[in-house]
């Protein structure tokens, strides 16, 4: 499949000098998670993908998932290889201002790119670097895959390069979930053509099933925005409040970053977060306290955030 040519977006993995390649032990996998995998190995090489590989100093096993509806997702443990990489300090757009930007708008259209990150080209230099372990061959991406540190950033930079003239006017970018917004019908359509043309331009491909055009309202960076304001879906708070207590800080920073995408749904949102801000800075605790779970029992999430 034709993406981005290497001019426009590039992933590049900037592996530290004095990183030592690691090879990962490999993992073995019952014959029905082999299929699977053999399954998802055979989609990736159709369009060209990922390609063999022989003597590779990085190594990464795969992973098995399991996704909704009984489907399986394969992914790349690329825990080592990722450690060995400096972070990106490209900014991602604050979900808030995006979402709150969205709001109030007569008509909206939810674009879903087709294979998103594999549009982008990896730098030839970094493919081999990307090696994973399947049951019947070694392998590596030629396009960015998930599961790499920094890919969230090279998207976002991508996206921000091509709809540079729209973003903030008539579209919102965050990494691959882009909205376009207008106040009328016919506002949306020039919108859309304008959208359109940059599409082609570049060379991005949508996943049409995937898309909603012409709506009065959908979802959003997990959260369902209207011409009423913003509202929280009931799922979104039941995922949360059923989270099982925190076993370490770590668990805990996971949870309230959750939480603190929940503000604004929640009443008096610093006062009641304030005992995990507290946790999680003490330094050698463990994470979770007694105020901790007193707080997160009274916590009182509201579902709409409606315009005033």
């Amino acid at each position: 499949m034709k993406g981005i040519h290497p001019s426009i977006a590039i992933h590049k993995l900037n592996v530290l000098s004095m990183a030592r390649p690691v090879r990962q032990r490999v993992r073995r996998f019952h014959q029905d998670k082999q299929k699977i995998i053999r399954d998802e190995i055979d989609k990736l090489l159709e369009p060209g993908f990922i390609r063999e590989v022989e003597y590779p100093d990085w190594l990464a096993n795969v992973v098995v998932v399991p996704k909704k509806e009984g489907k399986w997702r394969v992914c790349v443990d690329y825990t080592n290889l990722n450690n060995a990489c400096p972070k990106d300090s490209f900014l991602l757009p604050r979900i808030d201002q995006i979402v709150d930007s969205t709001t109030g708008q007569g008509m909206l259209s939810f674009l879903d790119a087709f294979s998103g990150y594999h549009q982008i080209p990896m730098s030839p230099a970094d493919e081999e670097n990307t090696t994973f372990i399947a049951p019947h061959g070694l392998y590596c991406y030629k396009v960015m895959p998930f599961g790499l540190k920094n890919t969230g950033a090279t998207y976002q930079r991508l996206m921000t390069k091509v709809f540079k003239p729209l973003v903030g006017r008539t579209i919102e970018v965050y990494i691959d979930n882009i909205v376009v917004k207008s106040k009328t019908r016919e506002e949306h359509v020039f919108y859309l053509q304008e959208v359109f043309h940059l599409l082609r331009k570049y060379g991005m491909k949508l996943n049409p099933s995937k898309c909603a055009f012409g709506v009065s309202a959908g979802k959003f960076l997990g959260f369902m925005v209207s011409q009423r304001g913003i509202e929280v879906s009931p799922d979104q708070v039941k995922t949360v409040m059923e989270t099982p207590p925190p076993r370490s800080k770590k668990e805990l920073q996971h949870l309230t970053g959750k939480l603190v995408a929940l503000g604004r749904f929640i009443a008096r949102f610093t006062d009641e977060l304030r005992p995990f801000f507290l946790a999680i800075r003490k330094t050698g605790a463990s994470g979770w306290t007694d105020s901790c779970q007193i707080a997160f029992e009274k916590l009182n999430i509201v579902s709409c955030n409606r315009l005033s």
